[in-house]
């Protein structure tokens, strides 16, 4: 066996051994609650996973840890599939009259951070099984952003190489030693996020319980809440405002936040995407808010605030719903629809086609309409002050163009299922953007995913991994050239 492969094996080893050990937190909880069945079914797959991990990880123990590229795929593309499977066991077997299908698709829009979901009751579920799915969700939003920072600029996924940190090798060999010292230093920073988050929501009137499981998934902009009603069950304590404003600041770059650290504040305010980002925001509310207040659907306070919340929620891809803006009518359905496919910036816990892809495009498109005009012209393409190399622009045409195919695809599918238009389109969108609810009665804001057909949540299972792992690092494991010598 390589060396390459057993640095695979070992990181995913010790991957399911962690997830395994942070499976006892729920545990506990129910046992506490009574919860027996439940709290024995994270107990035992704690013990299962935790065993397997770590007898992977020691029987392929080995000095030399560095990762070809390659393996940095197989890495990144297989870490999202074994944790879900591991993750999936507690709710498969804990009574919750999930099937197999249900417990890998719920596990798998937790790690994802995408939101959607199968469960129904979740007022009257057990506590565990809560902190269990907001678990999943802290852990996949934290995953995502080490990759997008350490791992994917590095193997020029997606255009990401335009955020390659400084002093950061370029080399794939030294991903890891690098990923590990960028972990260290952003997870102290999602940890702060989410404690000063919860300890808002505290301040709001949200137990400790609701504080911090809501917290979890917001920093991670997840969306799965503990009630059925989402975050609209917290409005009167104004819980809504706190979660806009840590749904925003999870869209910023993580790695302005280092910069932030280390004395430079103006870092963030000057980054394109981040004024881009922010530019759309205000713009998607400033239209939605006029719009629900001209057609009367609230008073104008309520209306700005509805709009504001839910427009932000769908931008960020959270999935967070104060109301079923499905029923706003048309052209309200048709604005979120579109906004399913903005996401945030590049190195947050954000989803979607995220707005530096768009920015280099429009550059790009720019550029060669210049080109046309004036043929002996020459005009550098420039991001943020810096020069974009042809590599990188193709690398962000190629995802959209990717992107655009597996919507279409995907959602083509649905259809063919039996799935009406609404939800085969919007189904696909949400998924593959990781937005959570989608649009229609049966998976729009007051529904779920549960109806669908086992075939549907297959797909859409699919979609999420895809849509998460940037669609090129799961498309590459595809093509018989990367399995080349």
């Amino acid at each position: 066996m390589s060396a390459s492969v057993r640095t695979v094996l070992f990181v995913l080893g010790i991957m399911v051994a962690s997830i395994s050990l942070a499976m006892l937190i729920p545990a506990f909880m129910d046992m506490n609650a009574g919860a027996m069945d439940s709290a024995s079914a994270f107990f035992w797959s704690s013990a299962v996973g935790g065993f397997l991990g770590m007898a992977v990880a020691l029987g392929v123990r080995t000095e030399d840890r560095n990762l070809t590229t390659r393996s940095a795929f197989l890495v990144t593309a297989g870490s999202w599939l074994v944790l879900a499977i591991f993750a999936a066991l507690p709710m498969r077997f804990g009574g919750h009259e999930l099937g197999w299908t249900d417990a890998l698709f719920e596990a798998i829009s937790g790690l994802t951070t995408t939101g959607a979901t199968v469960v129904t009751g979740l007022d009257a579920r057990p506590p565990g099984f809560l902190m269990w799915r907001a678990i999943l969700q802290w852990i996949g939003g934290i995953g995502i952003i080490v990759t997008a920072m350490a791992i994917w600029p590095m193997l020029g996924v997606g255009g990401m190489q335009l955020f390659r940190l400084e002093s950061s090798d370029s080399s794939s060999e030294k991903v890891l030693p690098r990923a590990a010292e960028i972990a260290t230093a952003i997870s102290l920073i999602y940890l702060a996020l989410t404690l000063i988050c919860a300890m808002a929501y505290a301040a709001t009137g949200m137990n400790g319980f609701d504080a911090m499981a809501h917290a979890m998934t917001t920093v991670a902009t997840g969306g799965y809440s503990t009630r059925d009603a989402s975050m609209g069950a917290f409005t009167e304590g104004g819980a809504d405002y706190v979660a806009m404003v840590f749904m925003l600041m999870a869209a910023l770059p993580f790695a302005a936040y280092l910069m932030l650290v280390r004395g430079h504040p103006a870092a963030l305010w000057r980054d394109p995407q981040v004024q881009g980002f922010f530019t759309l925001v205000v713009a998607a509310i400033v239209a939605m808010s006029v719009f629900v207040v001209a057609a009367d659907l609230y008073a104008p306070e309520a209306g700005i605030r509805a709009a504001a919340f839910n427009t932000i929620s769908v931008i960020t891809g959270t999935g967070y719903a104060t109301a079923d803006f499905g029923v706003w009518g048309a052209p309200a359905t048709a604005a979120f629809f579109v906004l399913m496919f903005a996401g945030g910036c590049a190195g947050s816990t954000t989803c979607s086609v995220k707005i530096f892809r768009y920015q280099i495009a429009i550059l790009a498109i720019r550029q060669h309409v210049v080109s046309l005009a004036h043929p002996r012209a020459i005009t550098p393409l420039r991001y943020g002050g810096r020069p974009v190399s042809p590599e990188t622009v193709y690398s962000v045409l190629g995802f959209l163009f990717a992107f655009i195919a597996i919507f279409t695809l995907s959602a083509a599918i649905l259809g063919a299922i039996g799935l009406d238009t609404t939800t085969a389109l919007s189904g696909a969108a949400a998924t593959l953007a990781n937005v959570g609810p989608g649009l229609g009665d049966i998976i729009g804001p007051s529904g779920t995913f549960q109806p669908l057909p086992d075939a549907a949540k297959w797909v859409m299972s699919a979609n999420m991994l895809i849509g998460r792992l940037e669609v090129l690092t799961v498309l590459i494991l595809f093509t018989p050239r990367f399995w080349q010598s």
